[in-house]
């Protein structure tokens, strides 16, 4: 129980990030301590060549910088299948055409409302930049979609928007398009519930034939889960992008590598609170597996975890 002594970090000038995380595994404490470990983890999954790598997150830190350093991530290949939130398609979609801003959470909210301007937490998106830009654009595209055929899963139709921005000049600061161009399929379980999946049903009111068969994404993931030797997964938050992932894992025994990053309490029972040792449980991460819950802000830890294994 006392084999290892707690080591105080030292911060150096031109410190790399690799080393300040390699520290915080030295320093054995607190939050510090468990970034490290979710590094280590994070890199025995990626050299892993039998591993079917997931990556879930939810839609709000895509709203964020935090886009550029997912997008990364898809670029590099480091996933095999995303799973997220419909939100996440509103807001990397929208931003190809539209900028968001940096606001402040202390303001005068009729105010924000009364100028035609969003509030998520400190990030300011006026109506322009979100709801009317993306009718403008994905209704057209929608359209061309039904064209070639009328019933899509969502990680298709997902495809087909990522090939139809291609010719956009910031397509490549774009999550769908490198999902798109690599091949990765992006599921969206939840795709009715957000700006893109209202798009679809206002499209589909004139266009009945057209649907979203999102049973045909279950089909993929289960195609994807049964062929595959191991299974990791790096989960962003929690709700349905989370418990899909997870869920579709107990199918073959649980995720062999599993990191989760979150905010959220455990005490009132949510999947959002509930850290990985509960899944085992459930079945959905192996009892042996590699695997650790790291409370904090993603918008913070993601790039830390990304600069230490890029290294």
């Amino acid at each position: 129980m006392l084999g290892k002594k707690v080591e105080d970090i030292q911060i150096k000038k031109g410190e790399q990030v690799a080393d300040l995380i390699k520290q915080f595994g030295e320093a054995g404490g607190f939050t510090a301590k468990k970034l490290s470990q979710a590094a280590s983890i994070f890199k025995d999954m990626q050299n892993d060549k039998g591993c079917l790598r997931f990556f879930s997150f939810t839609a709000d830190v895509v709203s964020t910088g935090l886009r550029g350093v997912i997008k990364d991530m898809v670029k590099d290949k480091l996933f095999d299948v995303l799973i997220t939130t419909c939100g996440t398609l509103d807001h990397d979609l929208a931003r190809v055409w539209k900028d968001y801003y940096s606001g402040t959470e202390i303001t005068d909210d009729a105010k924000l409302k009364q100028e035609g301007i969003n509030r998520l937490y400190n990030i300011f998106i006026p109506n322009d930049s979100y709801g009317y830009i993306l009718e403008d654009k994905l209704l057209p595209i929608f359209k061309k979609a039904s064209e070639k055929k009328k019933e899509y899963s969502t990680s298709e139709l997902i495809a087909f928007v990522g090939e139809s921005i291609a010719s956009e000049k910031n397509a490549e600061d774009s999550i769908v398009y490198w999902a798109w161009k690599n091949g990765i399929p992006i599921v969206v379980p939840g795709i009715t519930d957000g700006s893109f999946g209202s798009q679809i049903w206002f499209y589909s009111q004139k266009d009945k034939e057209f649907r979203v068969n999102v049973i045909a994404d279950e089909d993929l993931l289960a195609e994807k889960i049964f062929k595959s030797k191991k299974s990791g997964a790096l989960m962003l938050g929690g709700g349905i992008s989370k418990h899909h992932a997870i869920w579709w894992n107990q199918f073959k025994g649980g995720l062999d590598y599993a990191i989760y990053m979150t905010t959220a309490v455990d005490w009132d029972g949510s999947l959002s609170g509930a850290k990985l040792e509960e899944a085992v449980s459930w079945g959905k991460v192996k009892p042996e597996a590699e695997q650790v819950t790291v409370e904090g802000d993603v918008t913070v830890l993601l790039p830390m975890l990304l600069a230490s294994y890029i290294g």
